[in-house]
C-alpha cells in the first residue's frame, strides 16, 4: 500500500558505492547544489570526515584522503566542484568497461598432438636441407608418439604417426615405411619387478586387526589360594 513519504530502496537511485550507505551519498547529492563555492567546500570537508570515522580501517593507508576525496568526487558523480587538497579523478576512465579478450578459434585437425607441435611441424617443413629436414622429422615423429600416447594409453601404430607426419608437413617430412620409432615401452615405462614385489609385500603386512587372548589362569602359582578349586582338592 503506498503511503506518503515512504519509498522503497529499490525505487531509489543505485548507491554508487555501497560501503559509505545511502545516507552518504544523499548527503553528496545536497553538497552538489549548493551555490557558494565557500560553504561547499566547508560541507565537503565534513562529509570527508565523516566516511574516515565510518570506515577507520581507511587510515591504515598512508593516502587514505587523498583515496577519501577520490570516492566522494565518484559518488557525486564528477558534479562537485569544490576547493578540493587533490584533483578529482577521472569518472570516464573509472566506468570504461575492459577489453574483451576473444576465444581461440584455431581449427586443429589433429587435437591431440597439440597446437604448438602442429606449428612446429610447419616451420620444419620449410627447411631447404634434406639431411636437416629429415632429422627434424625422426624428432617431431618421436614428439608426436608421445603426445599420441599421452591420450591414449594403449601401443599406437608407428606408421599412423609416420602418415600424420606427412599429412601435417603436406608432404614436406617424410619417413621411410621401416623408420624406427622410439618404443611405446620406453615412452611409458611400466613398473619394475622388484617395484612391484614390493606394493604386494606392503599390502601383506597391512596391519590387521588384533585378536585379544583370553586370559588362562595360572593354577600351579594359584595353589596356595583358599579360593581356587585346587586348593580344595589339595586339602
Amino acid at each position: 500500500m503506498d503511503q506518503p513519504g515512504l519509498t522503497y530502496n529499490t525505487e531509489k537511485k543505485q548507491i554508487i558505492i555501497s560501503e559509505y550507505g545511502r545516507n552518504i551519498q544523499e548527503m553528496i547529492a545536497r553538497v552538489v547544489e549548493i551555490e557558494d563555492r565557500k560553504e561547499r567546500t566547508a560541507a565537503a570537508n565534513k562529509i570527508v570526515s565523516i566516511m574516515a570515522q565510518m570506515n577507520p580501517q581507511v587510515k591504515e593507508s598512508n593516502d587514505y584522503l587523498h583515496k577519501l576525496w577520490d570516492h566522494l568526487f565518484i559518488m557525486s558523480e564528477g558534479k562537485l566542484d569544490v576547493d578540493a587538497p587533490f584533483a578529482p579523478p577521472r569518472i570516464s576512465t573509472r566506468q570504461s568497461k575492459p577489453h574483451h579478450i576473444e576465444y581461440q578459434n584455431n581449427d586443429i585437425r589433429y587435437g591431440h598432438y597439440g597446437q604448438y607441435l602442429i606449428k612446429m611441424i610447419e616451420t620444419a617443413s620449410q627447411e631447404e636441407n634434406d639431411e636437416v629436414r629429415e632429422a627434424l622429422a625422426y624428432s617431431l615423429a618421436n614428439q608426436m608418439k608421445r603426445n599420441y600416447l599421452e591420450w591414449n594409453r594403449s601401443v599406437v601404430n608407428d606408421m599412423l604417426i609416420i602418415n600424420d607426419l606427412k599429412t601435417l608437413s603436406k608432404g614436406r617430412l617424410v619417413l621411410p615405411e621401416d623408420a624406427k620409432l622410439t618404443l611405446s615401452s620406453e615412452i611409458m615405462p611400466k613398473a619394475q619387478p622388484q617395484q612391484q614385489k614390493q606394493k604386494q609385500k606392503g599390502k601383506a603386512q597391512q596391519p590387521q586387526q588384533s585378536q585379544k587372548k583370553k586370559k588362562v589362569p595360572n593354577l600351579k602359582a594359584n595353589m596356595n589360594n583358599p579360593n581356587n578349586p585346587a586348593y580344595k582338592k589339595k586339602g
